[in-house]
């Protein structure tokens, strides 16, 4: 496994970890377990945008940008319903 590989799978680990805190956070019936679970989430939110800030400056995460129209015509269609 290539280094863009294994950095790939652990981002996607992180998303699954920051899923299980957000809803752990959600669902806390405690304002100390609440806390708790928003307290790792925070974390593990900073820590995936540090994964994906270095995938990104390697060129491993790219993005591209969206036409301008294409924006456009979504904000029209759900500003309609």
């Amino acid at each position: 496994m290539d280094d863009k590989n294994l950095v790939e799978n652990i981002l996607l680990l992180q998303k699954g970890v920051c899923d299980l805190y957000m809803h752990g956070t959600i669902e806390s019936s405690t304002s100390n377990v609440h806390n708790t679970f928003n307290d790792a989430l925070k974390e593990s939110l900073c820590m995936q945008d540090t994964i994906y800030n270095k995938m990104s400056q390697k060129g491993w995460y790219s993005t591209e940008q969206v036409d301008q129209q294409k924006i456009n015509s979504v904000k029209q269609k759900y500003s309609n319903q």
